[in-house]
Parts: C-alpha cells; sequence; structure tokens
C-alpha cells in the first residue's frame, strides 16, 4: 500500500514504518493519523509480520506532536473527536499483539510521546528530547498521554513532566524509565533491530500472550490479572512451542519454534 505521510517495508519479518513528514519535523495531522491506523491495521493481520520498529524520517523529529495549524481550527466537539481517534491508534499498536519499537530520533513531543509511549519499547538516540507540552498551548494531553506516562514513569514523574510541560533529555528519560536503552543516532535502527530479533527468537505465541498478560493485567486488580496470567500460562502449554521450548532445553540445543 501507498502512505503520503509514512514510508513503509517489511525485510524478514520486520516491518518498518517511517513517519515522513520530516518538512513538519513529522507531526501527527489527520492524514497521518489515518494512515498509522490503516497501516498498523493491515499489520495485525499480515502472518509474515513478526514485529515493528517505527521511527521518524530525518534527524530532528519522531514526531514533534500534532500539527498546530489543524489543532488551532478545532472545536470543543471535533477536538474531543480528534482526541478518541487519536486514543484509538494508541490502542491499536498497544494492542497489536506483536512486539512493537519506538526507535526515537530527535523530538517526541506531544502526541509524537503518546504515540512512543503506546510501542512496547523505546529506544532514543542520545540527541531525543522527550515531553508533553500542551499545558504551554492551553490543552492537556489528548492520545492517552495522561494515562500512559503515570504507569511508565509513576504519578509524581507525570505530574511534573505534563504541569510543567518541560522535555526532558534521552538520559533522564531512560533514568526515569520512559526509555529503555539510549544509543548514539547512527546506531539507533541498528539497536531496535537487535532488540527486536532477540524478541522474536522466542517462541511467538508466548509472546503474544505474554503482552496481552502485561497490557490487559496492568489495567485489572491483582486478583483478576493473576487469573489472565494463569489463563495465558494453561494456554500455552498447549501449543507446540511449548513442547519443543521445552524438549529443546533437556537436550541442550537450540529450540526450533513455529508459533504453533
Amino acid at each position: 500500500m501507498n502512505y503520503e505521510t509514512l514510508l513503509y517495508d517489511v525485510r524478514a519479518g520486520i516491518a518498518y514504518v517511517t513517519l515522513n513528514r520530516p518538512q513538519k519535523l513529522n507531526a501527527l495531522n489527520r492524514k497521518t493519523l489515518q494512515e498509522l491506523a490503516a497501516c498498523f491495521e493491515g499489520i495485525r493481520h499480515d502472518s509474515e509480520v513478526k514485529g515493528v520498529i517505527l521511527t521518524g524520517a530525518g534527524e530532528k523529529a519522531f514526531a514533534a506532536g500534532a500539527d498546530i495549524n489543524e489543532l488551532a481550527a478545532l472545536n470543543p466537539i471535533e477536538a474531543r473527536a480528534t482526541a478518541l481517534r487519536g486514543q484509538a491508534l494508541m490502542n491499536a499498536i498497544e494492542s497489536l499483539g506483536k512486539p512493537v519499537i519506538a526507535a526515537v530520533n530527535g523530538f517526541a513531543l506531544g502526541g509524537g510521546c503518546e504515540l512512543a509511549m503506546a510501542c512496547t519499547l523505546r529506544i532514543a538516540s542520545d540527541n531525543a528530547r522527550f515531553g508533553q507540552p500542551e499545558v504551554k498551548l492551553g490543552i492537556i494531553p489528548g492520545y492517552a498521554g495522561t494515562q500512559r506516562l503515570p504507569r511508565l514513569v509513576g504519578k509524581g514523574r507525570a505530574f511534573e513532566l505534563i504541569l510543567t510541560g518541560e522535555a526532558i533529555s534521552a538520559q533522564e528519560a531512560w533514568r526515569i524509565g520512559l526509555v529503555n536503552q539510549v544509543v548514539s543516532p547512527p546506531d539507533l535502527i541498528k539497536a531496535a533491530e537487535t532488540m527486536l530479533r532477540r524478541i522474536l527468537s522466542n517462541a511467538p505465541v508466548a509472546v503474544c500472550y505474554a503482552l496481552e498478560a502485561i497490557n490487559r493485567g496492568v489495567e485489572m486488580p491483582q486478583g483478576d490479572a493473576e487469573a489472565l496470567e494463569a489463563s495465558l500460562f494453561g494456554l500455552s502449554c498447549a501449543t507446540a512451542d511449548m513442547k519443543e521450548g521445552t524438549r529443546a532445553f533437556l537436550e541442550k540445543r537450540p529450540p526450533q519454534f513455529k508459533g504453533e
């Protein structure tokens, strides 16, 4: 499929999704949100794609927030609908059932930070900057930033970042747990590929169930979450991959998983 605002490629089971509006710092306008939603829906149903690397074109930005020209023209009803569309996209990425790594190059502000937080893991170049500056524009985060940020870094840090609107460095984002790894800009995609291949070397069904257990369980009371975990554990024990994994361990050889 051809996109106006994205670049898309699949190599060796990895889908590379690149926001491609570098002249606008890859700002998330309505067209970009629509194309991202269509792209990830296609990935969900593409059995050849095992994982995703999401990044931004150019050297300055992963995604520098919403398109301010569009934002300034919204009335309250349109604004709510825009927030709901953005939240639906972030939820679709988070619940994809396949690991998604955000390779954050440069600015990840506002909607760009929210997009990165919807991904499974975040790897940042050392020139990356993260922030939720919406209060500086008289609004609040609208793509679930007020929900995912405290879940990732804790309520206190989330209050600080959202209420001040200040951006933080990649190293500070790593220190507080917002990103998983910081690397030099030339090594960013390679580091994301290395991390993703480590994940994809494991049993595919188990990876999918682990994603579900974490993403759904974190929203539940602990007892309900443990019941979900037990059910998914039981299902994983019915897979051919479980039999292969345990047999390979006992036979001291690498497992050959088939995703069954």
